[in-house]
């Protein structure tokens, strides 16, 4: 572990533990040692996709699903770097050693992975992961106790009343700072549409996150999201009620819609542009030191501009 990050980790958890923030910490903590919800105590092999590995490319990046478990860990240390070297995510001793972003939905998710062709390669002579999403589909969710969303959001309203609907979980999406650009993401989506339209599905769910754990600092785009992206009734879930936050602190007459959009995160933001909904409530996490909001996306909502960019067929950057 390199100082600097040692000494970041170090002021993070004198934070955490100062007099004011006990309740805070002990919440953390509990969340480090909570038992996921995957329902079965056989460890189960880790699962890889049926379809062709390689799904698009531009230039020199390419966007592929994760093929051996080697594919996996190189999107783990991806998420390790981003989520809690450079970001605000407070790392167990176990992440810490592994230096790996890791958890036990990782054995039954499909793994997203663009790669640059043209960056210099690992001293294992692999070409680096610079960004990834996990997908989850319902069908292996309902195998293994359910989404990962769940624990925050009770969705299953949601999935209730659109049985006959096929859901896909999307997550721990990140990308390399240097790659936060058109090209890579527009590379995402593309990878994402293509999974969507091989697998015959319906509907998107997943968590997004606002950088920190203060509400009142993000009244602003949370109460422009309340107002002006909540889900319709049909769509709606919420977030858990021991864990939820108002969304709605500011009136709509008082929000400057401009200013809100500025507030929002790209990722958000990017959703809202397909046609996504936002659900009810936020949820603070603690260990990631955000603050979640549920996105929910059914594929009959996205803009239609956005399908035709894409094609229907999912072959615009196809390889």
């Amino acid at each position: 572990m390199q100082n600097g990050e040692l000494a970041r980790s170090t002021q993070r958890l004198i934070e955490m533990l100062r007099p004011e923030k006990v309740g805070t910490a002990a919440q953390t903590a509990m969340t480090w040692f909570k038992p996921l919800p995957i329902s079965s105590t056989v460890v189960k092999p880790i699962r890889f996709p049926e379809f062709p590995a390689t799904l698009g490319r531009i230039g020199s990046l390419e966007v592929r699903l994760a093929q051996e478990k080697r594919d996996v860990k190189r999107a783990q240390k991806l998420r390790y770097r981003v989520f809690y070297k450079d970001g605000t995510a407070i790392a167990d001793a176990t992440t810490m050693l592994a230096r790996r972003d890791k958890d036990a939905f990782d054995r039954i998710c499909d793994h997203l992975l663009v790669i640059d062709h043209a960056a210099k390669p690992s001293i294992g002579g692999r070409q680096p992961v610079v960004g990834t999403y996990r997908l989850l589909r319902q069908e292996v969710a309902a195998n293994h106790g359910g989404f990962y969303t769940e624990d925050e959001f009770d969705i299953s309203g949601l999935t209730d009343r659109h049985s006959g609907l096929r859901f896909l979980e999307l997550g721990r999406s990140c990308v390399l700072p240097r790659y936060r650009n058109k090209c890579t993401v527009e590379l995402l989506w593309h990878g994402i549409w293509s999974y969507v339209r091989q697998h015959r599905l319906d509907v998107m769910i997943g968590c997004a996150s606002f950088e920190g754990t203060d509400p009142e600092r993000l009244a602003l785009p949370l109460s422009f999201l309340h107002h002006y992206a909540q889900a319709p009734e049909a769509w709606r879930a919420a977030a858990h009620g021991s864990r939820r936050v108002e969304m709605n602190r500011m009136a709509k007459e008082t929000i400057d819609p401009k200013a809100a959009l500025h507030e929002l995160p790209p990722l958000i933001k990017g959703y809202l542009r397909l046609g996504a909904y936002i659900g009810d409530g936020a949820v603070i996490d603690h260990q990631f030191g955000t603050t979640d909001v549920l996105i929910v996306m059914p594929v009959s909502a996205i803009n239609a501009r956005y399908i035709e960019h894409f094609g229907g067929d999912a072959s615009r950057h196809a390889a």
